[in-house]
């Protein structure tokens, strides 16, 4: 399991830039006007993560297999979208699919390159977005208000209930605010995903700024930086230009030298993964031997039965237990037998919290 991520954002703000700067390809067509994606382009790349190859290497496995994580790279909204405007309808459902929302944002000047409105207001540009966003969901939740309530009968506590939370989504929206889906109980909850909203999907702001500005920002990321952390989001700097010209290095020394050279510690890649792993609570865990070293992605706070399930539903059905060895311990003992030497390699139950790092051994028996 990994997540699929939609890039979003205005016509000419540096989306299929980026998303071909994230897979390393030219799929994306990036171009000076507006919908120049029609169809989404999705791009499957490796999630990094340097454990895995020194994993790898300390099992002397024969392959190394990382997570995946899915780009979707969705053609520019306008404003009217909800309504058609610019195949808004079409571009909208797109967003419906995904698990994440990556919104970029133009935090730049270059007169080069137009943008709809002709002119450079980050904010008003979210709040453009967001605003045909709302409106998208309160369509949906007005067409499930009318179903539900066709099919409601006297005394039927489910169904009313279920048009009770629909009413205050609505509310919500109609006032133009988030949804938060704290607010509620964990099985309204599970109604609430069953309706596949737009506006309660994870959300990460992207600056894409100039190269001078990619270090520290400038006056516009700053702003939606606030804005970001305003309504409990994330945000990161990136410049999609830069990216691209790192991308299109075949040699990974030239990659990594031109990073440093731009004063950079992480590629974009890295930072968004990061981020999507942070919005939607993932983690990693492992398995290592001779054949393969593998990472497994998997919610925080699974257990080690569900966890064993990523791998195969028998090791889940006929869970025993986990032989667990944390990380910093197998790298600090060189694998599984020093570790098991040294007593760091334990025996979990089925209540046990699978960590960020365990390197997982499974038993079981159907």
């Amino acid at each position: 399991m990994g997540f699929k991520c939609g890039i979003i954002g205005l016509p000419n703000v540096g989306k299929s830039t980026l998303f071909n700067a994230l897979t390393e390809s030219n799929k994306a067509e990036a171009a000076n006007y507006p919908f120049a994606t029609i169809e989404p382009n999705v791009g499957r790349v490796a999630v990094p993560d340097p454990r895995l190859e020194i994993l790898g290497k300390m099992g002397k496995s024969e392959k190394i297999i990382p997570s995946y994580m899915d780009f979707v790279d969705i053609a520019g909204l306008v404003k009217g979208a909800s309504k058609g405007e610019g195949l808004g309808n079409k571009f909208l459902g797109h967003i419906r699919e995904v698990d994440a929302i990556a919104h970029v944002v133009r935090c730049f000047k270059d007169d080069n390159v137009t943008h709809v409105s002709n002119n450079i207001n980050p904010l008003s540009d979210i709040e453009t977005i967001n605003t045909e966003l709302q409106l998208s969901d309160i369509e949906t939740l007005e067409i499930k208000k009318n179903a539900l309530e066709k099919k409601s009968k006297k005394g039927d506590k489910l169904i009313k209930n279920q048009i009770s939370i629909v009413e205050k989504l609505l509310t919500n929206l109609s006032n133009l605010n988030f949804l938060q889906n704290n607010e509620y109980s964990e099985d309204d909850n599970q109604f609430i995903n069953s309706l596949n909203l737009i506006t309660i999907k994870p959300m990460l702001y992207i600056c894409n700024v100039d190269e001078k500005s990619v270090q520290n920002g400038n006056e516009l990321s700053k702003k939606v930086d606030a804005y970001a952390v305003k309504y409990n989001h994330n945000s990161v700097i990136i410049s999609a230009s830069i990216e691209f010209q790192i991308a299109e290095l075949e040699n990974k020394e030239e990659k990594l030298e031109m990073i440093r050279e731009m004063g950079l510690n992480d590629t974009t890649l890295t930072k968004v993964v990061k981020s999507g792993y942070n919005l939607l609570n993932l983690i990693n865990y492992f398995t290592c031997g001779p054949k393969e070293t593998r990472s497994w992605t998997i919610n925080k706070n699974t257990l080690a039965p569900q966890a064993a399930g990523k791998i195969h539903t028998d090791f889940e059905k006929g869970f025993i237990r986990a032989e667990t060895i944390s990380y910093e311990d197998f790298l600090k003992y060189n694998g599984e037998a020093g570790s098991r030497d040294a007593g760091k390699l334990r025996q979990e139950g089925k209540d046990y919290t699978v960590q960020d790092g365990d390197v997982m051994h499974f038993l079981f028996n159907v």
